[in-house]
């Protein structure tokens, strides 16, 4: 089921990791909902976002780490290059920065760092880093890839990256006393090749590095092995594969997190959307490995839920909205798209309050570029919540305003209503080309509140039972 933040919109961080500083965990990923899709010339570069919590299960959205749109980032990470992504953020003690390093493919290291003074940024480009792998290799090509950014207990910083030169082996490199730069200490070949995306982390005195065997971007379902060592630079051992398909994914990070009883090593899985080139419904798969008593890692359990006792942080609440009237909350939430010229969505509420109806959102996005604009209409609805009559309220959202990940759109209607009345929020478009989507769930256990569909535009509806789809509505109260 789609994560949410805490405004009610799907999250949008993919392929990067979760860190924690300073009593709170932060959510770092690349962003695909301005449209971002690999290999498609004309799609842009949408940045990497990054989201806070207190509980791992309420995620603040804090926005962009640096501003994307500038001609710059577009001409490096757009669709005409290989793209830009994974971004990873550690601190720095002795500096007091947080240093952000990204993968790239328009230079000859591969990857790009910034420093900002706060984990939400704004992230400011240092020089370019010089790595000792590939570093003749000619610029913008596939050089190197796939990385993380490691800190040991003594402070020493580390980066685990894809050499594409080799087909896709692991390297560990040092890096520098500010981790800005590699120091050319170096442990190449430390898988045999076809590997990618891999993870660093320590515990009770075992170095394991976590990785995609074998490679396979945007995988919906790809191995995940480990190896071990008693030092970052090695030697390492052998691989072990622990999960065949990774839950469902592609391995992305592992994160040790503090519980109340010790330290647990939260496992992070992209489960990318089929390989769509735009996955920007894309959503994760989080769960805690587990270990022998001799240090080995138990294959993989797929879980759908963890319970941990964090210890650090607080718990988390979604955001209060004022004058919240209707809310269909956020959990257990799906994907559906198939809002077009014909295709016709609909969704009754009751009023609790007399007042002015002065807001509707729906969680809606778009995919395969729409040829023409979302409309939203309000209706009086009859007994079972289908539209009666002529439209009460219609509003057009411009295609642009639709983002390709599940994002709120509000309207604000301002009509007169009174408690008990009954309406309909119906979605349409004329596209013949793209489509729009919603999220629903088929848990609704409100007799005939569900949610109404049309497949003739609009002349008939038929009531969908116990679906509803993903809104809100306020109503403000007349002084």
């Amino acid at each position: 089921m789609t994560r949410f933040s805490t405004m009610g919109e799907a999250i949008d961080a993919h392929d990067g990791e979760i860190a924690f500083f300073e009593g709170v965990y932060y959510l770092y990923g690349t962003s695909y909902g301005c449209g971002f899709e690999w290999g498609k010339k004309e799609a842009p570069f949408c940045g990497f976002k990054t989201y806070s919590s207190t509980d791992l299960v309420h995620w603040t959205d804090r926005g962009m780490l640096f501003d994307p749109t500038t001609p710059v980032w577009q001409s490096r990470c757009d669709g005409s290059t290989y793209g830009c992504f994974r971004p990873h953020v550690i601190f720095n003690k002795k500096t007091s920065n947080y240093v952000l390093w990204i993968n790239v493919y328009d230079n000859v290291s591969g990857f790009r760092v910034f420093t900002s003074k706060s984990p939400v940024g704004p992230f400011v480009e240092v020089a370019e880093p010089k790595l000792a792998v590939n570093a003749d290799a000619p610029a913008a090509g596939l050089n190197n890839g796939d990385h993380d950014t490691f800190v040991d207990l003594d402070g020493t910083g580390y980066i685990a990256y894809t050499d594409w030169r080799t087909k896709g082996t692991i390297v560990i490199e040092k890096l520098s006393d500010d981790y800005l730069t590699g120091t050319g200490e170096v442990t190449k070949n430390i898988t045999p090749g076809k590997t990618e995306a891999p993870s660093v982390f320590e515990r009770n005195g075992i170095y394991y590095l976590t990785y995609s065997d074998p490679n396979c971007g945007y995988c919906a379902g790809t191995g995940t092995s480990y190896r071990t060592a008693k030092t970052p630079l090695g030697p390492w051992s052998e691989g072990i594969q622990i999960s065949s398909n990774s839950c469902g994914g592609q391995p992305s990070f592992v994160s040790p997190i503090q519980l109340t009883s010790g330290t647990v090593y939260i496992y992070g899985s992209d489960l990318w959307n089929d390989a769509a080139k735009n996955e920007a419904l894309a959503n994760f798969y989080w769960a805690p490995l587990t270990f022998a008593e001799d240090g080995s890692i138990l294959p993989m359990s797929c879980q759908n839920e963890a319970e941990l006792s964090l210890a650090e942080g607080g718990a988390g609440k979604q955001k209060e909205i004022k004058n919240l009237d209707n809310d269909a909350g956020v959990r257990n939430f799906k994907t559906y798209e198939d809002i077009s010229h014909n295709v016709q969505r609909g969704q009754g509420f009751t009023t609790t309050r007399k007042g002015i109806l002065n807001g509707i959102s729906v969680t809606t996005f778009q995919n395969g570029y729409p040829d023409a604009d979302l409309v939203i209409l309000l209706y009086a609805a009859d007994e079972n919540y289908l539209p009666i009559g002529k439209p009460l309220y219609s509003t057009n959202i411009p295609r642009d305003r639709v983002s390709w990940s599940p994002s709120n759109i509000t309207v604000n209607p301002n009509i007169s209503v009174n408690k008990g009345s009954k309406y309909t929020i119906v979605l349409k478009s004329s596209a013949t080309k793209g489509i729009y989507g919603f999220m629903y769930h088929d848990e609704n256990t409100e007799p005939n509140s569900g949610a109404s569909y049309s497949s003739d535009q609009g002349k008939n509806y038929v009531i969908e039972k116990n679906r509803i789809i993903k809104f809100r509505t306020t109503i403000k109260t007349r002084s």
